[in-house]
């Protein structure tokens, strides 16, 4: 008899660089043991250095991806990352309900840890009204947490705050994540039915941390569709992009997160 997997998805946009977005996200789902299935958003001309081009996938076919997919596997729990778009975000969340996928996780991706908006101003509103309601659990860094707040976090009171308002506004699940606040702790909260966990562990200083935030999403995903607990969810997933960022190997002069850090021999 075969072992069965559980099957997730990851609706967001390619990064021909390797190192974030639907690339991330599959590395990440292979390397925690689930079958990662994909809905491109756009897809992008990019390094890690810069962002050449982006290209749209047309709302249709982004439908009709993540339709086909649901008619051909048992979706456990889905991500999304990069929209793009008000028209992509609606799309998505009509096609999360008439699917039914159990478990959605959303990275509400507004904005580049950088501070660069990534979404226009009627994308955040769409977001807001049609997908964010409908998720399990909202993944926000902290510029991003800002924004569906209102207003500014400049110290773990007041991201403990965001995440609890958060949480409350849309009835999700919120992980709050503080790595942006400086500090040699690293804060990440999580609000839950009125329950708050606050997670703690050292800051990794690395080169370079970018698709960390697509890693732990799609983490957090592979976590849940194997039916762990929230808390411990979070918890795993923390555990496996610290991992990550700690084991990096340089590619080029790049410095990419090491996916497969768990993998016993990989690279050797």
């Amino acid at each position: 008899a075969h072992r069965s997997m559980p099957v997730v998805m990851t609706v967001a946009g390619s990064d021909s660089g390797g190192g974030a977005g639907v690339q991330a996200d599959l590395k990440t789902f292979s390397a925690l043991g689930v079958y990662g299935t994909s809905a491109m958003t756009c897809l992008t001309a990019q390094n890690p250095s810069r962002v050449a081009g982006i290209f749209a996938v047309p709302t249709e076919f982004v439908t009709q991806q993540i339709v086909t997919i649901c008619e051909g596997f048992p979706v456990q729990a889905a991500k999304t990352g990069m929209l793009y778009s008000a028209e992509i975000i609606r799309a998505v969340a009509q096609a999360d309900i008439s699917q039914g996928i159990p478990i959605l996780v959303v990275d509400p991706v507004m904005v580049a840890a950088s501070g660069a908006r990534l979404l226009q101003a009627d994308a955040i509103e769409a977001m807001r009204n049609d997908l964010l309601p409908q998720a399990r659990v909202l993944t926000p860094n902290l510029h991003e947490a800002e924004i569906l707040c209102g207003h500014s976090i400049s110290n773990v009171e007041e991201l403990r705050s965001a995440a609890r308002e958060i949480g409350d506004a849309f009835d999700v699940a919120c992980v709050a994540k503080g790595g942006n606040l400086g500090g040699d702790e690293v804060y990440d909260i999580l609000y839950d039915e009125g329950e708050e966990t606050v997670f703690t562990g050292p800051r990794i200083h690395v080169r370079q941390s970018h698709g960390a935030g697509c890693s732990f999403s799609a983490a957090l995903t592979a976590f849940l569709a194997k039916g762990y607990w929230m808390n411990d969810a979070v918890e795993q997933a923390k555990r496996y992009v610290s991992n990550a960022l700690e084991h990096a190997m340089a590619a080029g002069d790049h410095h990419p997160l090491h996916f497969f850090w768990n993998c016993a021999a990989a690279g050797e």
